[in-house]
């Protein structure tokens, strides 16, 4: 974020302004200080789906367009966050897009899993530019009788 939209941001939450002073902002056209300058840290959020078999619970998305070391899939054994980005080869100018719905950038998207998964036997693989991860569930019993000592 360049040195005046960080001051605009840091009046904007702080309301340490003097009266009669305005804030002011002014994007230029170029891409120093693009719109998308503005909220270079935020992400996208990944689309996904999520079901489940009868031993796994499985995650699959659309990732077209980005590297595997651009990657990064954590699992614990109660979510799977998957986090990455897409960049775009080609630069072409604001004003010759006709329509731009694709998503450019940092992306990021963590599930919380209805059922504890073995993240150790987790995979995953990329077919045809969409993701699958493959969290095999973990059986546990859903109760446990127990004794009841007396001493």
């Amino acid at each position: 974020m360049n040195e005046n939209t960080k001051k605009i941001f840091e009046k904007l939450t702080q309301g340490n302004t003097d009266e009669g002073e305005e804030i002011k902002l002014i994007v230029a056209d170029d891409e120093e200080n693009s719109p998308a300058d503005i909220f270079e840290e935020s992400e996208g959020q990944l689309a996904i789906d999520v079901y489940q078999t009868p031993t796994s619970i499985v995650v699959e998305s659309a990732i077209a367009g980005v590297e595997a070391d651009e990657l990064d899939i954590e699992i614990s054994p109660e979510s799977v966050t998957i986090k990455g980005t897409r960049e775009k080869n080609e630069k072409i100018k604001k004003d010759d897009y006709l329509y731009q719905e694709c998503y450019w950038g940092k992306f990021a998207r963590t599930v919380i899993l209805p059922q504890e998964v073995d993240s150790d036997k987790a995979n995953a693989s990329i077919k045809n530019g969409i993701l699958k991860v493959i969290l095999p569930k973990l059986n546990k019993s859903k109760t446990k009788k127990i004794k009841v000592k007396f001493d």
